[in-house]
């Protein structure tokens, strides 16, 4: 059983990828699912593949689901898909495009065919993770909620306070404003 080892760049910046083997007999969809969990995205959002040649031209479509747009060839489902039979060069390349609102593009590209399967790991799986993956959402969609309220609350306070230094004279008085106000409002006694 032939295992094909592909690098998914993310297209905004290539020295961030990820390295994926999958089992020849298994289906773009088994792709799409080790892409998303490699990049830690949710799978809540509609997906495709295209056929692509070395010059990254999208050819044949390969979509999850049959979408209300116009094809100019009817779609192959992910689903129904294997990825042996869509793989016609030993450097075949796919476009992956996910999340169809905010367009997130990856270039796919085979970089290995070994004959024999590794028994100690379950396909599909990511083998390598190279430089940090964009995050789906923002800031907060990677960040424990903890982190980004502490975050929040700094942000607030820096805000409230001012940066944290105060303007004095040679004398450690605090200088006025230009409003009449002392420039350091707090006042700890040394």
């Amino acid at each position: 059983m032939a295992i094909l080892k592909f690098r998914i760049y993310w297209e905004e910046d290539d020295s961030v990828y990820r390295d994926v083997a999958i089992k020849h007999t298994q289906t773009f969809f088994d792709l799409h699912s080790v892409i998303l969990k490699a990049y830690e995205f949710d799978n809540k959002h509609k997906a495709t593949f295209y056929r692509s040649n070395d010059n990254w031209l999208r050819g044949k479509e390969i979509t999850l689901e049959k979408y209300d747009k116009e094809y100019k060839a009817e779609p192959l489902l992910m689903a129904d898909t294997t990825i042996g039979s869509e793989v016609s060069n030993p450097n075949q390349k796919f476009i992956y495009e996910y999340d169809f609102n905010k367009y997130w593009h990856f270039m796919v590209e085979l970089i290995n065919v070994d004959k024999e399967e590794n028994k100690k790991l379950s396909y599909p799986t990511c083998l390598r993770t190279e430089g940090i993956a964009p995050s789906q959402y923002g800031t907060k969609g990677l960040i424990d909620n903890r982190l980004a309220e502490m975050e929040e609350k700094y942000d607030l306070q820096a805000s409230a306070i001012g940066d944290g230094y105060s303007e004095e004279d040679e004398e450690g008085n605090a200088i006025e404003s230009e409003d009449g106000e002392e420039v350091n409002e707090e006042n700890d006694g040394f």
